[in-house]
């Protein structure tokens, strides 16, 4: 059986730095030209305001997503161990009992189910 011969780990490293720094001269040259291209307004309150609302959008944008995943991967299956109440009654006070902190994990609930619906101010 004949081996290929393999690139030494010195030119793949070589390769990858060079495609990095490539990338990142690119994009650096982008930003450069589209920074240098738009005229600074009189108000500079107006550049912090748009800054804002687009910082704001990509937050929502990146946030929204993992808001709605449900937290316990083993929800609504046989082995959650989440799903497993205990509760207790003394004298004549109300019975109180762990379902109700874990029921609503047990049952699949995301974030935002937990946080009754929030948006959270991001979108």
């Amino acid at each position: 059986m004949t081996e290929l011969p393999r690139a030494p780990r010195v030119s793949r490293v070589l390769r990858l730095a060079a495609g990095l720094t490539v990338s990142a001269t690119g994009a650096v040259l982008a930003t450069g030209s589209a920074a240098s291209a738009e005229v600074v307004p009189e108000d500079p309150l107006l550049t912090v305001t748009k800054v804002a609302g687009t910082t704001a959008g990509a937050l929502a944008s990146a946030v929204n997503p993992i808001l709605d995943i449900q937290l316990d991967p083993l929800a609504n299956t046989g082995s959650d161990p989440l799903a497993n109440a205990l509760g207790t009654q003394i004298a004549d006070f109300q019975p109180i009992s762990t379902a109700d902190l874990t029921g609503p994990i047990a049952g699949g609930a995301s974030t935002r189910e937990l946080l009754g619906g929030l948006p959270l101010g991001l979108g």
